[in-house]
């Protein structure tokens, strides 16, 4: 009989179910996708129900569920905190406790009776550490036999970081970095003071800080104060945080506001105002430290390892501008970080957890790319769903019986300026779209940026775009020989692609800089002359590679714009209905699902149809 394994991650965020049958990925998705609430963080029911299903299987046939983390140590570490930290914190604490003794300790009940409505039966329920959940999830899928493991994250049951070690089926913690030193909730606490919400808002702190000045004297001075007053690097890349700066162990915010304002000389910026220089100077020297930081951590996994490979988790592993410059240092022969590093990832480590440690299984190691059949894990949808929502909104489309046909006209409409929603095959797992839940366009286009940001995802002008590029041609426009599958490598376009910039460029306003053209790709270089890189493979997504070798044989070019198919604050579409609703409510142009192609002029306005506005809390 297959052993089949369940994973679960909930209730803090980014819930996710993942399956593996003999040590197969299966099916993994996020909860959010199916109730499109975003970082949902409910018992995922739905994307339990949806990886049963896709693998073909009842509850009752289940070998064993895992769940990602361990919550009485949770538990333990939320009394200690409290405890070290008394009389600070009392209103948190008493928020906080009765909910913990009322839900949390009684997890495993809890949990039965979630799992009950999956169906019946007495399957045993692991419970693995949350940063051992990370660390499999990142070693276990990599094409590595034996790699370092680093984990950083904000927090798990105590550790915040931790450096392993993985060969064979075997995984083995090294080293510990405890709570409250965490290098995810330091830039989480520069994520709230910036004004972006915690949890979710931590890659616009990434993507604003090149609108810092690297040569300004109050970058400089920010870099100084955060080393010399909130935190104290060790050469192992180890951190101690200044707590009297922290509000996040004991309080209901982040900072100590008061503190911050006299250190830095500004406020806290209200969500949503304008973005003035201090600001992007702040983020521009968090991320520095972050760096630093990072690789840091990373020679003393080699140290400690002696492994010429690294693989990386946690929600410190999704930023891509530390990544990129880790792949610049050369540390190691080769790195690979889980495209669904943060706790949704969880889920599939704790599957893999289930196979190898608890069962004890030999592990074969996967010599093409990785074994993550390139992140697409979700929900796929036939034709009759195209039809069903054809007949429910009334809406006009053409079919192309030829998908080469379908190419050649999607490639032209792209090259033309339209802006195309691209709905195909199954859904992606992580926080990216990577090219099945995508809206794409031309990267040549000086205007491309600007009109994806204002009138199509309505979010900040300032947030940059991710190329996606074929993989044979990474080097004919970035600064990189390894493919980059997962959109996790900030990486600097060649130089030969380069325009010059004007004298006081990094001056000028914020968006003069942004709007001047840096390249003859200028809808996916940003400010700083970098890129965020998905490289596509022939083989891994043949429908996305046929499109944009269809872009390049009309242009010349073979990379375009890809971002995720959702507005501010929206899930990513899961269902050809999600998918449909959101071409209508922007000013997309074109919608292409499977076979069928939409556009937006032909159709009639949705009936009844909600303000997304007040449908998605804005992130």
């Amino acid at each position: 009989m297959s052993t089949i394994i369940l994973g679960i991650s909930a209730y803090y965020h980014d819930s996710a179910a993942a399956i593996i049958i003999d040590g197969e990925i299966i099916a993994a998705a996020h909860e959010e996708r199916f109730t499109r609430k975003k970082h949902d963080s409910s018992f995922p029911i739905n994307a339990a129900k949806y990886v049963l299903d896709e693998a073909g299987i009842e509850y009752k046939e289940l070998t064993a569920i895992s769940f990602y983390d361990k919550p009485y140590i949770k538990f333990e570490r939320l009394l200690e905190t409290y405890h070290a930290f008394a009389p600070k914190g009392l209103i948190s604490f008493l928020s906080a406790v009765p909910v913990w003794i009322k839900e949390k300790l009684f997890m495993k009940k809890m949990l039965n009776e979630e799992l009950a409505k999956l169906g019946k039966g007495k399957i045993p329920i692991l419970f693995p550490e949350h940063h051992l959940s990370h660390a499999a999830s990142a070693f276990y899928p990599s094409p590595f036999d034996e790699a370092a493991i680093l984990t950083i994250d904000g927090v798990g049951e105590w550790a915040t970081t931790t450096i392993g070690y993985g060969k064979g089926n075997k995984i083995k913690m090294l080293k510990e970095l405890h709570f409250p030193h965490s290098v995810g909730l330091l830039y989480s606490a520069f994520t709230y003071y910036t004004g972006f919400r915690v949890n979710s808002g931590e890659y616009k702190l990434m993507g604003l800080a090149p609108y810092g000045n690297p040569n300004s004297q109050q970058t400089k001075e920010y870099k100084e104060k955060i080393l010399k007053e909130l935190v104290d690097i060790r050469e192992d890349g180890s951190i101690l945080l200044n707590m009297k700066y922290f509000k996040f162990a004991t309080g209901l915010r982040m900072t100590n506001d008061k503190k911050w304002t006299k250190l830095f000389g500004i406020p806290p910026r209200n969500a949503e105002s304008e973005i003035s220089q201090p600001y992007m100077n702040m983020a521009l020297a968090i991320q520095q430290v972050t760096e630093e930081i990072v690789l840091k951590l990373s020679k003393t996994a080699k140290e400690l390892t002696n492994c010429d490979y690294l693989v990386m988790a946690g929600g410190v592993a999704l930023n891509s501008v530390a990544n990129g410059k880790l792949i610049e240092s050369r540390l190691f022969k080769d790195i690979w970080i889980q495209p669904a590093a943060g706790d949704a990832g969880g889920a599939l480590g704790a599957a893999y957890l289930g196979w190898y440690l608890w069962k004890g299984e030999k592990r074969h190691v996967n010599n093409k790319p990785d074994a993550m059949k390139g992140a697409y894990l979700g929900p796929e949808y036939d034709g009759k769903d195209t039809l069903g929502i054809i007949r429910k909104y009334n809406a006009q489309y053409e079919y192309y019986k030829d998908f080469k046909e379908l190419i050649k006209v999607v490639a032209s409409k792209i090259s033309e300026g339209n802006v195309v929603g691209w709905f195909q095959g199954r859904m992606e797992y992580g926080p990216r779209a990577l090219g099945n839940r995508s809206i794409l366009g031309d990267a040549r286009n000086p205007e491309m940026q600007k009109k994806m940001n204002l009138k199509i995802k309505y979010r900040e002008g300032f947030r940059p775009f991710a190329p996606t590029v074929l993989e044979e041609d990474i080097q004919e426009f970035f600064v990189l020989d390894t493919p980059s599958p997962y959109m996790l490598l900030v990486i600097p376009v060649k130089e030969e692609r380069l325009k010059s910039l004007p004298k006081g460029y990094n001056e000028m306003e914020l968006y003069d800089r942004l709007y001047h053209l840096r390249s003859d790709v200028p809808a996916i270089t940003h400010i700083d002359y970098s890129a965020r890189i998905q490289s596509v493979n022939k083989d891994t997504n043949p429908k996305y590679w046929s499109l944009i070798n269809e872009f390049k044989n009309q242009t010349g070019y073979g990379v375009i714009v890809n971002t995720s198919f959702n507005v501010r604050g929206e899930p990513i579409v899961c269902t050809p209905d999600d998918g449909f609703r959101c071409f209508m409510r922007t000013e997309m142009d074109f919608l292409v699902i499977g076979n069928y192609l939409f556009d937006k002029n032909k159709q009639e306005k949705l009936i009844n149809d909600s303000n997304w506005k007040e449908e998605f809390k804005l992130d």
